[in-house]
């Protein structure tokens, strides 16, 4: 019996760094697949409802990407976790790679 896939969705302000970045970390490990958006209307990738249906787990920067989100679809609460990332870093950022191989972890039974 395989395992079942899980649909992971990351969001941040402009889909630019932080997300996309969380978003590469994951791309082609077995067991997930990940997207992300952001939440400003000048978003690379706009957050939509189909978007966060889509997503089992939907991890977000900050709490006002959480509030977004719950703008559009109030009843996703239990789905969401906030990673309290701050808009301070670049794609890539080897900081924010270190951070996220921290914490994501401590939520998704995987390793690095």
């Amino acid at each position: 019996m395989t395992e079942k896939t899980r649909k992971i969705l990351f969001i941040c302000t402009g889909n630019i760094d932080r997300s996309p970045t969380a978003e590469a970390l994951f791309k082609g490990k077995p067991g997930f697949e990940v997207r992300s958006a952001g939440t400003s209307s000048r978003a690379n990738r706009r957050l939509t409802s189909s978007l966060i249906n889509w997503a089992d787990t939907i991890f977000t920067m900050e709490e006002c990407h959480k509030k977004a989100i719950l703008t559009i679809s109030p009843k996703t609460e239990k789905k969401i976790t906030v990673l309290n990332i701050p808009d301070i870093f670049s794609k890539d950022d080897p900081e924010l790679v270190r951070i996220l191989k921290v914490r994501l972890p401590l939520y998704l039974k995987t390793e690095w």
